[in-house]
């Protein structure tokens, strides 16, 4: 006799990246940012035919000055950031603590408002509350969008925008250590035009966009931010900035 017993299929598991730390987001903008504005000042500035030494003094200033920029920025607006989702919580916390029926209603009031019936939406705030941290967990998502446990870190962030700037920043500038003149000035448009390729190849990966569309953006504005300031530093010229 055969065995007709249903075999159970095996629990479908999926896993979502954490994207509000702060450190993944402070790295696909470092090594964009990084790329396109020294493939502007390195051309920009090798527009006007100046010397090999010149040009690697302009990109190794835009490198390093652009990386301790990005980020000191980076590390600002996240500390900022998280300490205004902490204040947020603490009063949160504080509520919780000194008026616990009000907070309770509260919730019941956000799960009536999506749709769940009053006995549950009781139900589901009074079981809630039985644990503070649970409590203020529930009510940081609910009320204020955000997880107690990830809320960023500012050093991360800024570290990870320092290494990747100087990444992509990097790229434009190797040819003129090794090379000069035009020879230079095309390796270093085809390691931009490259590079915003993979980033948008990159970025349509972690953001599960279409990779065409994607790289094709990208690579639309690295092909103007090596155009437009080269024209601008052709037209210019050194002697007319020396002037």
């Amino acid at each position: 006799m055969t065995d007709r017993t249903p075999v159970p299929e095996p629990a479908h598991e999926h896993h979502h990246r954490n994207i509000q730390g702060g450190a993944a987001r402070a790295a696909v903008f470092g090594i964009s940012d990084g790329l396109v504005s020294n493939v502007a000042l390195v051309l920009g500035v090798a527009g006007g035919h100046p010397s090999a030494n010149v040009v690697r003094l302009a990109g190794i200033v835009g490198l390093v000055g652009g990386a301790f920029s990005m980020a000191a920025g980076e590390y600002n607006s996240m500390q900022a950031q998280r300490e205004l989702l902490e204040r947020e919580l603490d009063i949160e916390r504080r509520e919780i603590t000194r008026r616990p029926d009000k907070e309770r209603r509260e919730l019941v009031q956000i799960y009536r408002s999506r749709g769940i019936d009053q006995v549950l939406a009781e139900e589901l705030a009074t079981e809630m509350h039985r644990d503070p941290d649970l409590a203020l967990e529930t009510h940081a998502r609910e009320e204020l969008g955000i997880d107690p446990a990830e809320l960023g870190s500012p050093i991360r962030a800024s570290v990870a925008s320092f290494v990747t700037f100087a990444v992509g920043a990097l790229l434009p500038l190797l040819p003129w250590f090794a090379a000069e003149g035009n020879a230079a000035i095309w390796a270093s448009v085809a390691l931009g035009l490259v590079g915003s390729l993979a980033i948008g190849f990159a970025l349509a990966a972690f953001t599960g966009r279409s990779r065409l569309r994607t790289a094709a953006r990208q690579l639309l504005v690295g092909a103007l931010a090596a155009g437009v300031p080269y024209l601008i530093g052709s037209a210019v010229g050194v002697g007319a900035a020396a002037v």
